[in-house]
């Protein structure tokens, strides 16, 4: 069966992830029930779910708007409120819709209760919707859980395939990457990809989605491990083991 994954653009830099059979729809993290409208009536699309990462509004926003369209369910993190009806997800339960079934992992650190959506049973390449947790080149901030806990859920998502389609929720890639050049300014895959993204956005594409094989590549969040890695990490502050190197690194990124 042949399957079309969009990235619907909402706000100044959301993507409403959207991925349809052609005629059953699936739409994820709809922030602004706006695109997903839009996009159901031009291509003539049911509704069939939505799946949420987790409780932020630009997320979250669209929900309630797009209930009187919904053919089936809302999936979201069980221990977060996202808006009462939802059925809630927790690591390992498999929800079966278009492009799935939909495995769930756990990835807490963004929010206290994150979670993601990832499929190997997709056509093509497998899909991964982590929301907030990864991003291309980068990661989210750290509001609710600690440096610990995020640096094990990348770790969970970097385990992922190579091959699989990484569909964060914001087009942060360029800044991200130029941020990862000061950290390993001599990653030549890096500068390579910064060079084809700049030329996306020039054209106004999407840089989305990316690689877990690339991500492990050019994200200096998940080469935690490398010594330039660390050696960049170090420069502020005292580093121990990995997980002290991804702290250095997010309050170097937050404060730059």
């Amino acid at each position: 069966m042949r399957l079309t994954l969009t990235a619907l653009p909402a706000f100044a830099d959301n993507y409403i992830w959207m991925i349809d059979d052609g005629q059953r729809a699936v739409v994820v993290d709809p922030g602004d029930a706006g695109p997903v409208l839009e996009a159901l009536s031009e291509r003539r699309l049911s509704l069939e779910g939505i799946l949420v990462t987790h409780h932020h509004r630009d997320h979250t926003g669209g929900l309630a708007a797009l209930r009187p369209w919904l053919q089936g369910q809302i999936w979201g993190p069980a221990r977060e409120a996202i808006g009462d009806p939802f059925v809630p997800c927790r690591a390992g339960d498999r929800i079966d819709l278009p492009g799935g079934p939909w495995q769930v992992i756990d990835v807490p650190g963004h929010t206290a209760g994150h979670i993601a959506f990832f499929s190997d049973a997709a056509p093509e390449d497998p899909i991964l919707f982590c929301g907030d947790t990864l991003f291309s080149a980068g990661c989210g901030r750290v509001f609710e859980g600690t440096p610990v806990q995020m640096h094990a859920s990348l770790g969970r998502l970097a385990a992922l395939p190579d091959d699989t389609r990484v569909c964060c929720a914001h087009e942060y890639t360029l800044s991200n990457l130029r941020f990862a050049a000061q950290v390993e300014p001599y990653n030549e895959a890096l500068a390579q990809h910064l060079a084809w993204c700049t030329r996306q956005r020039e054209m106004g594409l999407p840089t989305l989605p990316s690689r877990i094989g690339l991500e492990r590549a050019i994200n200096p969040f998940l080469r935690c491990d490398a010594p330039a890695v660390c050696a960049a990490a170090a420069a502020h502050g005292p580093v121990a083991q990995a997980s002290d190197v991804f702290a250095r690194l997010r309050e170097w990124k937050n404060r730059a």
